[in-house]
């Protein structure tokens, strides 16, 4: 059986388009499309990893999203990061996520500092980004690392997708990966494996402090922790 996921806008476009923000004297960003390869064998995968470690049975590899969780890639450039991200299978130095699950990461977005955006997946395709949340989490990766913070561009090219995302779905979190163990024990949480984590600090606190004072408006929640 084939998988149908969701097709990409052909044409290059204007994020303040995408987002329908209020205000046109809101800061404009480039997007483009950069789509990763979504496959058969990628669709293959991403099914058998919401059945074997969320528990969810689909026919099509998609998500409902309710959170968007950020990144930092851990590279220098954008084409390190979407390097990383096409190929359908995990290349085998990542050793460390091996075990879980052949299917690659990916997040359906991705930041250039600058502020450039790139779409790699439609909003609600499924991408392998964060443990325990994938089915449910919509991942932004920025250009950036521990050595290399992110950038005021990418802050606000952050917040216009936050924007975007919750006027468009039911997003009630936004949260930094490094907090994604805080909701181990919560109704979000899905995976079947008590012993599969892994340590991360992106995209920083500082950028996570400023970003939810930028969007404090929308009223989203953060670590299950400090409600």
């Amino acid at each position: 059986m084939k998988h149908a996921i969701p097709s990409f806008p052909r044409s290059i476009f204007y994020l303040i388009g995408l987002l329908g923000l209020a205000s046109c004297s809101a800061p404009t960003f480039r997007t483009f499309d950069k789509p990763v390869v979504f496959d058969e064998e990628r669709k293959r995968l991403s099914l058998e990893y919401l059945q074997t470690r969320h528990g969810i049975t689909k026919e099509t590899p998609s998500i409902t999203p309710t959170m968007v969780v950020l990144h930092w890639t851990g590279s220098h450039t954008v084409e390190d990061g979407f390097n990383t991200m096409n190929p359908a299978v995990l290349p085998g130095r990542r050793q460390a996520i091996a075990g879980a699950s052949a299917l690659n990461v990916a997040a359906q977005f991705l930041v250039d500092r600058d502020g450039t955006i790139f779409r790699q997946l439609p909003d609600t395709a499924f991408g392998r980004h964060v443990i325990g949340l994938n089915y449910c989490a919509v991942g932004v990766e920025n250009v950036g690392s521990d050595n290399a913070p992110l950038t005021r561009a990418q802050l606000k090219a952050n917040e216009a997708i936050i924007r975007y995302l919750k006027k468009k779905y039911n997003i009630e979190y936004v949260i930094g990966h490094y907090e994604y163990k805080d909701f181990v024990g919560h109704p979000l949480w899905k995976e079947a494996d008590s012993t599969y984590r892994t340590m991360k600090t992106d995209p920083g606190e500082s950028f996570m402090k400023r970003i939810r004072k930028r969007t404090r408006d929308l009223n989203l929640k953060g670590s299950p922790k400090n409600a």
